[in-house]
């Protein structure tokens, strides 16, 4: 049997979790990371997200800041507290690129911010680059 196609790297199968209330934020991230060869799962808000995580089992999660009732720093801060996920990279998305949230975003356990509205090219770099260290 030969391999017509190359062989595809651990991370070109992994489940990302994307979390953020904006249907439209929401489904534009789904789109790329799909596109990529990624699996994915959503969630609308961070509630929903602790209740999904430990069936997806990500490698990664993409987590927007400003949600309502629990916020992406919380979720963040809740996600990293979990013994099962404390080394998961989240990627913190906000519509402000300022220091602040940058440096909130650290505080809470986030690997990187992004800037909202999501790039295609520098969301696919984030994630590589973050789900590299993961799988080596």
């Amino acid at each position: 049997m030969t391999h017509s196609s190359p062989p595809r790297a651990p991370s070109d199968s992994a489940c990302i979790l994307v979390i953020d209330d904006s249907a439209t934020s929401r489904s534009a991230a789904e789109r790329i990371l799909r596109e990529a060869g990624y699996r994915v799962v959503v969630a609308e808000n961070g509630f929903e997200a602790l209740a999904k995580i430990a069936d997806c089992q990500p490698a990664l999660i993409v987590c927007d800041i400003v949600m309502p009732r629990l916020d992406g720093y919380r979720t963040c801060a809740l996600i990293k507290a979990s013994a099962a996920f404390h080394a998961t990279p989240v990627l913190m998305l906000s519509a402000r690129e300022g220091l602040f949230d940058r440096a909130r975003g650290a505080m809470a356990g986030a690997s990187a911010c992004l800037a909202k509205p999501l790039a295609r090219e520098a969301l696919l770099e984030a994630v590589r680059l973050h789900l590299a260290g993961h799988f080596e």
